[in-house]
């Protein structure tokens, strides 16, 4: 078993204990999203810790964007528990990268493909996609390369 997916059990537990309601249910979603993941496809399979933060941050995304949907539709109290959500989920993600973080990479990757305009922002992404996996967000590094790039 992963060292990820042990440790959201061992926490499982711990919150249990604890009778924190909104974290034991928040890392029992998330590992049942881990396990959904697993048995997907033709034979389920044990997956890595990169498959796990993998899953992991597909779930952080969609409760970002569920509270974004909450707050346009006026219903801020369901929207603060899925920002909640989204930080104990965060935990278990790698930090992410500041703006001056990204920026520096984008302008590396710029150097490396002498990409000269907006035609050449596939082949800009292409380096930088990798190099901040997990770490940034993939509307925010477009975004950057974007700027850089016009």
């Amino acid at each position: 078993m992963s060292a990820l997916k042990e440790r959201l059990r061992a926490d499982l537990t711990t919150a249990m204990k604890a009778r924190d309601k909104v974290r034991s249910s928040t890392l029992r979603m998330s590992l049942t999203a881990v396990t959904n993941a697993e048995v997907a496809g033709a034979e389920a399979r044990e997956l890595s810790d990169a498959e796990v933060l993998d899953v992991l941050d597909k779930e952080a995304k969609k409760r970002r964007e569920a509270a974004e949907a909450y707050d346009e539709a006026g219903r801020s109290d369901l929207a603060a528990k899925e920002r909640t959500e989204g930080e104990i989920i965060a935990e278990y993600l790698p930090a992410q990268l500041s703006e001056d973080e990204l920026a520096a990479i984008v302008r590396t990757a710029i150097a490396e493909t002498g990409a000269s305009g907006m035609k050449d922002m596939g082949a800009v992404m292409k380096v930088v996609q990798p190099q901040v996996k997990g770490r940034a967000e993939g509307g925010r590094v477009a975004a950057v390369v974007r700027g850089q790039l016009s």
